[in-house]
């Protein structure tokens, strides 16, 4: 008979944002203890209280390794050492490549792909130990296009975020540690919302098959399906949520 998830506990990076939000809330359902990690320390705290017992706040630079490995450290003490990684906190960068200044790129980078690289390195020795444990990256469907409508240091950020799911997939799978992406594409979020106006959201719409933009519970589903116990023989997939924008 295969375990559940109850008790496990699960880091989820950008946790106060709108994929973090969902993912925290289904893996809560499953009995997870979760360290919301975000930023925003304010939003963050706030959403941790009304979430119960099983949520906690923390915030600190993903992008600093020592900032992460004393975050680590206080969620290790506070709920226990993690059995799920799930990366997903990023920031959208809208510019091409001719027009990204060196700060904007070390910017994008640093908080989307060195952040999850720091943090894996972290968990890795505990869930070797116990030989379970889930990584789950949030790539993006740039990571193949080039990015259609985001700039080019968050298409290299997440073309990279999949070749780290390759990475330690190879290294992990050994020790019963899996690690896994899921490249979404237009999530309802700000970067849809906010960040593009009305006639690229009605291009989108019709280039898109199913005809819509995807929900984050639909993300916050497959972290859920990716984490669980019955989900150890899959290990180095992206998985494409995107609604048939791109199939391959």
């Amino acid at each position: 008979m295969f375990e559940t998830l109850q008790g496990k506990v699960a880091i989820v990076t950008g946790a106060a944002g709108t994929m973090g939000l969902a993912a925290t809330k289904f893996l809560l359902e499953d009995g997870c203890k979760v360290a919301m990690v975000d930023f925003n320390r304010e939003r963050n705290e706030e959403l941790a209280r009304g979430l119960g017992d099983n949520a906690r706040a923390f915030s600190f630079d993903i992008s600093d390794p020592d900032a992460v490995r004393a975050g680590c450290a206080r969620i290790a003490s506070e709920l226990g050492d993690a059995d799920i990684l799930v990366n997903n906190a990023g920031i959208l960068s809208n510019n091409k490549a001719e027009a990204t200044d060196p700060a904007e790129w070390r910017r994008v980078l640093g908080a989307n792909l060195d952040g999850a690289f720091f943090l894996a390195q972290c968990v890795m020795p505990a869930m070797k130990k116990r030989r379970f444990g889930r990584i789950i990256n949030t790539c993006s469907l740039a990571a193949k296009t080039g990015g259609l409508t985001a700039g080019t240091a968050y298409s290299v950020s997440k073309g990279a975020m999949t070749s780290l799911t390759f990475s330690l997939a190879r290294e992990l799978a050994s020790h019963g540690v899996t690690a896994n992406g899921i490249s979404p594409a237009y999530v309802k979020t700000p970067m849809i919302t906010e960040q593009l106006n009305e006639e690229q959201r009605q291009k989108l719409l019709k280039d898109i098959p199913v005809g819509r933009f995807c929900e984050p519970e639909e993300f916050a589903h497959v972290v859920r399906f990716l984490a669980s116990p019955l989900a150890g023989f899959i290990t180095g997939e992206i998985v494409d949520l995107n609604g048939g924008l791109l199939m391959d």
